[in-house]
């Protein structure tokens, strides 16, 4: 699978910075958009884009780490790299448990921020290569019938070295033929091969625990 091209997202209330660092990184051959804001970096859907952000920690109105929370409940995978003039330790911490990248202090070196735009890009091409793959499986599961989720529920609800056909049957009140029937189909539609590869292929689409 082929990740969209990617773009470097500022989000800055610093008007020098956001001059002079995307002209710098177009210079270097990166796409890029700069916000001032955390509110029209969410009102352009930027979060959903393919690519990582750059994001200012200290902003007034909402801060960077209430936009990283906001991606969070958004769903967002984008990978981020906090900046800050006016950081400190329980910020950075906080930031970095809650996935960024990493935290740099103003003035950065270029180079570090190029090596850690690298490592949040490749991370992004590693989110969406996961995400896609999540989404293709879902989409085989939602093929089965409504008989054959109730013939799947019961598989998945059972120890992996207990669960029988004999038993799904009388769960469901139907014979133990029709249940090794569904369980083919079941497995011929969600491309798996045997019970535990049917249940980690679940697990990935967000069907079992």
């Amino acid at each position: 699978m082929e990740v969209e091209n990617q773009t470097v997202f500022i989000v800055d209330d610093d008007p020098s910075v956001l001059r002079t660092l995307p002209r710098a990184l177009m210079r270097r051959g990166y796409n890029v958009e700069a916000y001032e804001s955390g509110h029209d970096f969410l009102q352009a859907n930027a979060g959903v884009k393919p690519g990582c952000l750059i994001l200012e920690l200290s902003m007034p109105g909402m801060s960077g780490l209430e936009l990283q929370q906001e991606l969070l409940e958004l769903d967002s995978r984008m990978p981020i790299i906090f900046i800050t003039g006016h950081g400190g330790v329980p910020e950075s911490v906080k930031a970095m448990r809650a996935g960024a990248i990493d935290f740099l202090e103003k003035p950065f070196e270029p180079e570090i921020l190029i090596e850690r735009i690298e490592e949040a890009l490749a991370k992004d091409k590693e989110n969406q290569r996961e995400y896609q793959k999540q989404k293709q499986t879902r989409q085989r599961f939602e093929r089965l019938t409504n008989r054959e989720r109730d013939v799947l529920d019961c598989l998945l609800l059972s120890d992996t070295k207990k669960v029988s056909s004999k038993g799904v049957a009388q769960v469901l009140g139907i014979s133990h033929r029709t249940v090794e029937q569904h369980r083919s189909r079941i497995l011929e539609k969600t491309q798996t091969s045997s019970l535990p590869e049917l249940i980690s292929s679940a697990k990935l689409a967000g069907l079992h625990k």
